[in-house]
């Protein structure tokens, strides 16, 4: 078992891609709006001067006398709340004070010389500056006294530097309210924006109050200076912290390689799972935790434990009564297409010369080929041949005795799979090599395809001998009782019925532990997308080859050797997680491989739900994964367990980094393939496009020339897929889940569906 990611990740929260877009801070409070955080306490400022009686020679404006009046009423009501000693709540800004008006009081008199000031409160990060020269006044801009309403009035800016130390940006929002006249704002002329002059203020509504109540005067610029913020800007959030496209949670799961191993005895002790999920449970903690992991579930009979940091490898004997069996005890049944088309003559070139030969001679020669170096290499295997045309012919190897099928016989499903079942089951090849390369030598072609009998039949005859195989070799559709494959445009249902009868037949050379391969000669159309179903479902392939080239592909088919069957997969995350596939299904999925070869590989998804109701596990923590393989070898039946431990993280970065390209290409080249073999065009073209940006985000962060080869590869693969998939499909017009498969769509998307890193 191996993961494409180093971790589990899972993407972040809402408020952390929030933190993110904002350049690593928070977003941004309006400049009106209170402290989220209470300040701490400062020195109270010293108490206002009395009040003197006012000289009748002077004239206050009146704005600012009902400023006073409404400050004053504040000030009151902040001595209620608080203690003796006032808190100010605001930013002391001695230089922002508006510069006395022309008509007041002269020197001398007793009324003070600057007006009171509102200020508004300003955001706690933003920071005063000391200023030596705070008794300098700046000068507001002068305006007419049109409207003396507080809730109209502009505001206006200025600039101020203290010392070598500039104002930072954030000093944009500080602002002064005269309290006099209304003044026009102004933006600084040096901070680059030419946006002319500020908008007015929008009309304060009517339920609102004129004057925020968190609005104050300070009678004295006596407040504590507080150190300004620093000056450096925050960094932009980097690009590979953002959360990742596609999903980088896959495990691989090389059957060839693990069931091929040659471990240990296994352990005769049945294993302890759980009643629920059907977790294999740790036996050292049967006394210690009484919940399952997985599930959650509360099993007294069936104890679990969090599995131990370390992977574990279990091997288990379902069966310990069982005896072994012999590899050599399988079956290799050539079934071959005799009818009237295979008498067609096909030229093709070869290096010195074009040669000209009947379609049936071609496979003749290819299948004489297979047994003469089998006799050489394997003399025990056991060598089976059965013809089709009009009839179903089963040559009896041991003699030259022939079985024929044929008429009414070939509709009765249960009749024909009786017949196999009464039939010898061949010898080993070096009891029977005569014998057959006589039987093959002597084949003519004539009369219909009675392809689906003759599937039906080798199926049936495979099944007595686990691991065994059939190959199909035909050059058309079939077009004979069972299984016929020419009523697409005439009998929609007699289609229907041939789809469901191939279907099921791969069920059941699946369940028996039959692989089933197809091979079809090039120019022909034996309609591969329904007949390909028995090699899809048996691990077998789908191959289109030119007449000369028939011999390297049942070389192929028959090196492939078969190690175990009756293979499942199944895989296991927390409640917290979910597997993510096209027929996976929350925390727990199974998946039917059936027969398992040297090159069978598998990929599985899994990750956070999609749904917000369910909590994702935290960063930092670790959740355990289990894998468990149940196959059939050697007559056995066995159980290999494996759990493993991950970390989890939100890090996109660290994700990107330890993450296996090669594995997160085969997943995709799977997935996508799976579901347009069954017509989920868009679906497979999506899934491709999700993982393709995540590879693209790997290789930018990564920087590996290997990385950049291996995904023009990938991209190579993928292209019928992302965007000629319609080159595949019979009507093209418009692409549906109706459309059926060309033989040449058929044989690529199930050879990608089932392919491995050596096809990458």
């Amino acid at each position: 078992m191996e993961f494409a990611c180093g971790f589990v990740y899972v993407a972040p929260s809402l408020s952390r891609r929030e933190v993110q877009r904002s350049g690593g801070n928070a977003a941004k409070r309006s400049a009106l709006l209170p402290p989220v955080k209470a300040l701490r306490r400062r020195a109270a400022p010293p108490p206002p001067p009395p009040a003197q009686p006012a000289d009748p020679q002077v004239k206050a404006p009146p704005p600012a006398a009902a400023s006073s009046q409404k400050t004053s009423g504040q000030q009151e009501r902040n001595q209620k709340v608080g203690s003796s000693k006032p808190v100010s709540l605001f930013f002391n800004r001695p230089e922002l004070q508006p510069r006395p008006e022309a008509d007041s009081s002269p020197a001398g008199s007793a009324c003070p010389a600057t007006p009171s000031r509102k200020t508004a409160l300003l955001p706690p990060f933003f920071k005063p500056t000391t200023n030596p020269d705070s008794n300098k006044q700046p000068e507001p801009p002068q305006t007419s006294n049109n409207n003396n309403n507080n809730n109209n009035q502009s505001l206006w800016y200025t600039k101020h530097e203290s010392g070598s130390n500039m104002e930072t940006t954030e000093n944009l929002y500080s602002y002064v309210l005269p309290g006099g006249r209304g003044g026009e704002a102004k933006l600084p002329p040096d901070r680059g924006i030419a946006l002319g002059s500020a908008p007015p203020l929008p009309p304060r509504p009517s339920f609102m109050p004129p004057t925020p109540e968190y609005m104050t005067v300070l009678s004295s610029p006596a407040a504590a200076p507080v150190a300004p913020p620093s000056s450096k800007p925050p960094l932009p959030a980097s690009k590979d912290n953002g959360p990742l496209p596609g999903n980088p949670n896959i495990v691989l799961i090389s059957l060839g390689k693990l069931l091929s191993e040659e471990r240990e005895v296994p352990s005769p002790m049945k294993p302890i799972m759980c009643s629920e999920c059907g977790s294999v449970l740790d036996s050292e903690a049967i006394n210690q935790v009484k919940v399952c992991y997985f599930c959650q579930s509360e099993d007294l009979t069936r104890p679990f434990r969090l599995p131990v940091s370390v992977q574990r490898d279990d091997l288990f004997l379902l069966n310990p009564g069982e005896q072994p069996q012999s590899t050599a005890d399988s079956l290799l049944l050539f079934c071959i297409d005799t009818s009237g088309s295979m008498s067609i003559t096909s030229e093709v070139s070869e290096p010195e010369q074009n040669i000209r030969r009947t379609r049936l001679k071609f496979v003749q020669e290819a299948v004489l080929q297979c047994v003469r170096k089998l006799s050489d290499q394997q003399p025990e295997v056991r060598v089976g041949l059965i013809t089709f045309n009009f009839q179903v012919t089963v040559y009896e190897c041991n003699s030259f005795q022939l079985h024929h099928l044929s008429g009414a016989e070939l509709n009765d499903q249960r009749f024909l799979m009786e017949a196999a079942a009464g039939m010898a089951t061949p010898l080993p090849l070096s009891q029977t090599k005569d014998h057959l390369e006589r039987h093959i030598s002597g084949l003519s072609a004539n009369g219909e395809t009675a392809l689906g009998p003759a599937a039906l039949v080798a199926v049936s005859m495979a099944s007595r001998l686990p691991g065994s195989k059939v190959i199909i070799c035909t050059d058309g559709k079939a077009n004979a009782k069972l299984g016929n494959l020419e009523d697409e445009d005439i009998d929609a249902r007699a289609l229907l019925s041939s789809t469901i009868f191939y279907q099921n037949l791969g069920e059941s050379a699946a369940t028996q532990g039959v692989t089933v391969s197809v091979l079809s000669i090039e120019g022909t159309d034996c309609r591969l997308d329904e007949l390909g179903r028995l090699a899809d479902r048996t691990g077998g392939k789908v191959v289109i080859a030119r007449p000369n080239q028939l011999h390297s592909e049942f070389e192929e088919i028959i090196e492939n050797r078969t190690i175990a069957t009756h293979c499942a997969v199944t895989l296991l995350v927390p409640k917290s997680l979910q597997l993510k596939g096209e027929r996976e299904v929350g925390h727990k999925g199974t998946r039917e491989v059936g027969n398992v070869n040297t090159d069978t590989e598998v990929t599985m998804q899994f990750g956070a739900h999609e749904h917000t109701e369910v909590a994702s596990p935290a960063c930092g923590s670790r959740v355990a994964v289990q894998l468990q393989v149940r196959y059939r070898k050697n007559g056995r039946a066995l159980l290999r367990v494996f759990t493993a431990e991950r970390e989890v993280t939100d890090d996109s970065s660290a994700a990107l980094s330890s993450l296996s390209l090669a594995i997160v290409q085969l997943n995709s080249l799977q997935a996508s393939a799976a579901l347009a073999v069954r017509g989920r065009f868009l679906d497979a073209r999506k899934e491709g496009a999700e993982q393709q940006r995540l590879i693209k985000r790997a290789i930018e962060r990564n920087q590996r020339a290997e990385d950049q080869q291996m995904y023009q590869d990938w991209v190579r693969t993928m292209e019928p897929i992302s965007h000629n998939i319609h080159t595949l499909t019979r009507r093209s017009a418009l692409l549906s889940c109706s459309e059926p498969l060309t033989d040449a769509g058929a044989a690529l998307l199930i050879t990608m569906k089932h392919s491995n890193r050596k096809f990458m």
